[in-house]
């Protein structure tokens, strides 16, 4: 491996290996051998996707896996063995398959795919020594974990791992029902789906209010250790529907439910909200709060550690100080950030200047806000694919942001699309690392990964990240849009056709309410000729045109699902239009876009290519 060409990042790394491999296979190999496909099928590939595990290499008798975040290792790998536990409850001890599992969070360098270094050397060592079904980890791993999962940890002390100049101290975690008894069984983890409360305005153009007040409640109760939090887009794919709480309490096995709403007129809010026992429908609290729109972080923090006291639950001293903590007092820059927020999930080209617009104005308002700045640097690194703002820098912007909140996620993921845009690949992770440590689940984090990964043929890695990005943000149509292609490149077939279903599904919904959006109509053309429906797709290929023929980046995208159709000469007659005015970051896109490839040697497009690059190195000579 040439460690100048691999990248360096920090991740968590789970290993595993069949106990006795050797013996099964010499008993019944053609058993052991179905026996272990069966279990990769139904049991360990599920369990990795629901974690967002990556599998790195499997072997005869083990896999390597990388995750984003120690948790989701950790919740994974304890997943794992408990589903083995039961399923080998009524299997004979000379046949029953069990797995050892080592986990460490360190230094990794990753390479084609493949990743090496310490973290994977570690992780290795530690496996050999957890014993047969259960999991040990290092003290990096227990203490990134601390007690956000509930866990008992046997302290194993400082262990001489083979191959390793330094003594490492390994947990193990205890699995058996009797040893995992944190709480008594009268009192089981409180777990609460917070549903988007209802926006009661009477204006549809509120329900970026609305929306943006349920996010906040959800993040203010996820930093309740005591309690769990279902995730965002969980709770949100029952917005706008009629909805029974004892059965989506069931289904999303939440113990308690949250609803309400919200009604904003002018300089006043009412917010009512209930609090729903999900196995008996019963209310536990309600709550109706009228207040100045000044109030507005008062009442955020009021309910949720209300809500944290009615569930009997403890509320530490330092949750209580983050909770209220906060990053403006402003409430007019605070309903301008979900405003811009909204629109930016909303995903069109036509916002992105609209974006940077309302985040300029509430920094204006409050120029500490670090969440403004961070969008806005978002918008302006999406907006310089096609677009030369000189008056507007990313990279400074995030970098503002992170000045403001080292531990903002957005920030750091912020840097990372900005230096991504300038092609620092490399720098780019370092900064989208850090920004997953911070939140596992950002989606911003995720898609500008997938666009590295892209830009250097990492491609199981960007499917990775895009999977991520769209079970994050269920609306989103661009993360499955981006991967047909991937899965495709790498010859799973039913993968794409699923993408593209998802895909067209999304898109459906989004031009349902906005029937002119160039950018969702342009994926769902790639989607529509990669299900075989080419009818169809020209149909839309003709809609996005009359509807939205400014819009540069439908044009791209149209002209790659026209590639992927083998309709090259079209495809090339649209880019050609776009490299007469494109910058330096889209054409760092033109040139390693995969989608692009069969055009690689066309003399028409490599002479467009050659003839952009010319007028940029003018550009900047001139500019210099």
């Amino acid at each position: 491996m040439d460690e100048s060409t691999a990248r360096r990042r920090l991740a968590a790394v789970l290993a595993a290996d069949v106990v006795g491999y050797s013996r099964l296979m010499g008993q019944d190999e053609a058993g052991t051998l179905a026996a272990l496909k069966s279990l990769r099928q139904t049991l360990i590939d599920a369990k990795l996707a629901e974690h967002q595990g990556r599998i790195v290499k499997l072997t005869g008798d083990g896999m390597l896996a990388e995750f984003p975040s120690v948790v989701n290792a950790v919740a994974c790998a304890v997943d794992i063995q408990r589903h083995m536990a039961l399923r080998n409850a009524d299997t004979a001890p000379e046949t029953r398959i069990d797995f050892r599992i080592g986990i460490h969070l360190g230094d990794i360098l990753a390479e084609d795919g493949d990743i090496f270094g310490d973290g994977v050397n570690v992780a290795a060592r530690i496996e050999s020594l957890a014993p047969p079904g259960g999991v040990s980890v290092s003290a990096s791993v227990r203490d990134n974990v601390g007690n956000r999962l509930d866990l008992t940890w046997h302290d194993r002390g400082d262990q001489t791992l083979k191959n390793i100049d330094r003594p490492v101290r390994v947990f193990d975690i205890a699995l058996s029902p009797q040893a995992n008894t944190a709480k008594p069984p009268s009192s089981p983890r409180r777990t609460i789906a917070v549903l988007p409360f209802a926006n009661m305005s009477g204006d549809p153009e509120q329900e970026y209010f609305s929306d943006g007040i349920t996010e906040d409640i959800i993040t203010n109760l996820s930093k309740v250790s005591a309690l769990g939090v279902l995730a965002r887009n969980t709770s949100f794919q029952f917005k706008g529907r009629s909805v029974d709480v004892p059965q989506i309490a069931r289904q999303l096995k939440a113990s308690h439910v949250l609803e309400g709403s919200v009604r904003k007129a002018g300089g006043r809010v009412r917010i009512t909200a209930q609090l729903i026992d999900g196995a008996t429908g019963e209310h536990v609290w309600a709550e109706r709060y009228d207040r100045d729109l000044s109030d507005i972080f008062a009442v955020q923090d009021e309910m949720s550690e209300t809500i944290v006291a009615v569930l009997k639950l403890k509320l530490l001293p330092a949750e209580k100080a983050v909770i209220e903590a906060r990053t403006t007092t402003n409430p007019q820059t605070y309903k301008l950030y979900l405003m811009a927020r909204h629109y930016s999930v909303m995903g069109s080209q036509r916002h992105r200047p609209i974006i940077v617009r309302i985040c300029r104005r509430a920094v204006e308002l409050d120029p500490g806000y670090a969440p403004a700045w961070a969008l806005m640097s978002i918008a302006q690194a999406m907006g310089r694919m096609m677009t030369n703002r000189p008056d507007q820098s990313p990279e400074e912007t995030a970098r503002r942001a992170i000045a403001l909140d080292p531990n903002l996620a957005e920030a750091h993921a912020a840097l990372g699309r900005a230096l991504a845009g300038d092609g620092q690949y490399e720098q780019a992770m370092v900064a989208l690392t850090r920004a997953l440590q911070l939140d596992p689940d950002s989606y911003e984090a995720h898609a500008a990964a997938a666009r590295c990964a892209i830009a250097e043929n990492r491609v199981r890695d960007a499917l990775f990240h895009l999977e991520k990005a769209a079970a994050v943000q269920p609306t989103d149509y661009w993360a499955l849009g981006m991967s047909i292609f991937g899965y495709n490149q790498i010859g799973d077939a039913e993968g794409a056709r699923s993408a593209a279903r998802r895909t067209l599904d999304r898109v459906t919904a989004v031009i349902a309410v906005e029937p002119d959006h160039g950018n969702a109509l342009s994926f769902g053309v790639g989607a529509l000729f990669d299900l075989g429906e080419s009818e169809r797709a020209e149909e839309w290929i003709e809609r996005a045109l009359l509807m939205d023929p400014d819009n540069s980046n439908m044009r791209y995208n149209i002209a790659c699902a026209l590639t992927n159709a083998d309709q090259h000469d079209r495809a090339i007659d649209m880019l050609e239009k776009e490299l007469l005015v494109i910058q330096p970051e889209g054409l760092r896109w033109f040139k390693h876009d995969p989608d692009l490839d069969p055009l690689r040697d066309n003399p028409r497009f490599k002479a467009a290519i050659v003839a952009a690059e010319a007028r940029l190195a003018g550009t900047a000579g001139a500019a210099g």
